[in-house]
């Protein structure tokens, strides 16, 4: 008999793997903190990428679907300087192989694809503990403990599942990061909707930027990010929107009006971030019942893969699950093996925020989107 799946965490590469083995008749069921799938936003746009995400869509038989939630025109993206000089536009002519779409809207698809119960909302971890003959124990805040055969920590960068296989804890880059929104900006912002275009913006210098794209109904959500150490902002209550946007906006002083407007007008406060990592190469002796995937097996600077990776996850660990059903061993095993491999070569590319961020910003981000696309 196939055993049941336990998942840990309702994100994307989570759900990717209850939906293949849901389709494949696999008993599975996830266990999520959040109290519903409406409880907080679910990010922006996500570009789902032809060698990762879109297979894993596939293999969950969702691509129609998918091609549903397609924002047409998004491809398109420009660099500016702080001045809002346009230094490099190019317009989504139609043949790009990275269709941009709305993370929640996604992730309610794959919600949609399982049947009602699947996802137990509402469940916090507190503890997991290891039993016999690979079996673990799961204890939540609100719920009575379930124990599992085959459990899988999909559980995004502070894992709790995580301590079963490994003592790594995410580190901080050095990169803080603002997140705002614009609404209806075409209507209330034109200046600064015309500034961002019809996909992404780069308004980058050295040691700071901004990065915003716009999303259905002329949303424009923006990440400010600036290299700071750890500290920064720890000084004030971060939960004082008025206060935050006024240290954030000091940063960007002199820059043009239409740019700093992304942060001083926000509809939404200001939410603050620090980006942080696992360790280069991260990976783990395997242990009987228990894997991960996504962010909680190798967290990484955002860079456009982590989504499509943990969805890839998903899709493969699912896959080897299926491939495998009376051997949870061969299947972990399998899985781990490959997305150890990829996760190291991921690695070693090129530091998007030295490129965004460096000295030379931001002609260094010109240069490079140039040479990718004369790559092509």
């Amino acid at each position: 008999m196939t055993t049941p799946v336990t998942i840990i965490g309702a994100g994307l590469g989570g759900l990717v793997l209850a939906r293949v083995l849901h389709k494949h008749g696999t008993p599975v069921t996830v266990y999520e903190a959040e109290p519903s799938p409406t409880a907080r936003r679910q990010g922006g746009l996500l570009d789902i990428h032809p060698w990762n995400g879109q297979p894993a869509l596939e293999a969950a038989g969702l691509t129609e679907g998918f091609r549903k939630l397609i924002l047409a025109g998004r491809e398109s993206y420009r660099v500016l300087d702080r001045k809002g000089t346009v230094l490099l536009d190019r317009p989504d002519d139609g043949t790009g192989e990275r269709p941009e779409v709305p993370r929640g809207e996604l992730r309610q698809l794959l919600l949609d694809s399982l049947p009602r119960g699947t996802v137990r909302w509402g469940h916090k971890v507190t503890g997991v503990r290891a039993l016999d003959e690979g079996r673990h124990e799961v204890s939540f805040a609100d719920a009575s403990p379930v124990v599992t055969s085959l459990l899988v920590g999909a559980d995004g960068a502070w894992s709790r599942v995580r301590p079963l296989l490994s003592d790594a804890t995410p580190e901080y880059i050095g990169v803080a990061v603002i997140e705002t929104f614009l609404f209806d900006g075409d209507t209330r912002h034109p200046d600064t909707a015309a500034a961002v275009g019809a996909g992404s913006l780069f308004a980058l210098a050295p040691g700071k930027g901004l990065l915003a794209h716009r999303e259905r109904g002329g949303t424009l959500h923006t990440y400010a990010q600036l290299m700071k150490p750890q500290d920064w902002l720890a000084d004030i209550d971060i939960t004082d929107a008025a206060t935050v946007t006024a240290r954030v906006a000091e940063e960007f002083d002199g820059w043009a009006p239409e740019l700093t407007a992304l942060i001083t007008d926000s509809d939404t406060p200001p939410v603050l971030r620090r980006l942080c990592t696992l360790p280069t190469g991260h990976r783990w002796d395997r242990v009987p019942g228990v894997t991960l995937l996504g962010d909680a097996a190798h967290l990484m600077p955002p860079n456009g893969e982590g989504a499509n990776l943990a969805m890839q996850d998903g899709a493969e660990l699912g896959q080897a699950i299926l491939t495998h059903p009376d051997d949870v061993a061969a299947a972990l095993a399998e899985h781990e093996q490959i997305m150890f491999t990829r996760a190291a070569a991921q690695a070693e590319d090129d530091d998007i925020y030295k490129v965004m961020f460096g000295e030379d910003a931001p002609h260094s981000m010109v240069a490079m989107l140039t040479g990718a696309e004369q790559a092509s």
